[in-house]
């Protein structure tokens, strides 16, 4: 029995999406071993997962596997001072956007019920505000949304009740009127059009 093949593409359901992180992650951490072993390959691995937490392999030295390919390659690293300054200092005003994201990237992390251990209760409340705040958006969107469509479906019923009424006149006046003295004619009508 052959297993299914699954499509490669983003799993939506938040918690598949990690159980498949963590068997794959760890399957390729093992196939980045045996790979190593059977070949004496120097292997460095290195994995962020979505949440920003690092996750590494490496056969011998992670510094030194690094460092071996930057030489290589003819990439000077973090290790130069010039290039570390550059990107340390705040030249390009990228600083405060580097801890916004960081915070934001902390925040929805712990939006998503994880990384919560080790929160003070002051960080607790201020996540149940955020989360409060959130709810009340949602429900005065879906509420707004709601009464829309509810003035739509009104709208329509109404023009379906006018347009029975008129067909319904329409077809009672194909009938001759009456000579007579007496008035046997059936008249309806909806005090709403009037």
């Amino acid at each position: 029995m052959t297993r299914k093949k699954i499509p490669i593409k983003k799993i939506d359901n938040i918690n598949a999406r990690q159980v498949t992180f963590s068997k794959r992650r760890k399957g390729l951490f093992k196939k980045a071993q045996e790979l190593s072993t059977l070949c004496d390959a120097e292997i460095a691995l290195i994995v962020f997962s979505a949440t920003g937490k690092l996750f590494e392999y490496a056969s011998s030295s992670m510094q030194q596997t690094l460092e071996r390919r930057n030489q290589h390659s003819g990439i000077q690293g973090l290790d130069n001072p010039s290039i570390g300054q550059q990107l340390g200092s705040d030249s390009f005003g990228m600083l405060p956007l580097r801890k916004e994201i960081e915070d934001k990237t902390n925040e929805l992390s712990q939006l998503n019920e994880e990384e919560l251990q080790g929160l003070k209760i002051k960080e607790l409340q201020k996540l149940e505000d955020i989360l409060q705040r959130r709810w009340t958006t949602i429900s005065k969107t879906k509420e707004a949304k709601l009464m829309e469509e509810n003035q739509k479906l009104k709208q329509s019923f109404l023009q379906e009740q006018r347009q029975s009424y008129e067909s319904f006149t329409c077809s009672s006046s194909e009938f001759p009127p009456d000579n007579g003295s007496s008035d046997t004619s059936l008249k309806l009508g909806l005090s709403l059009f009037e």
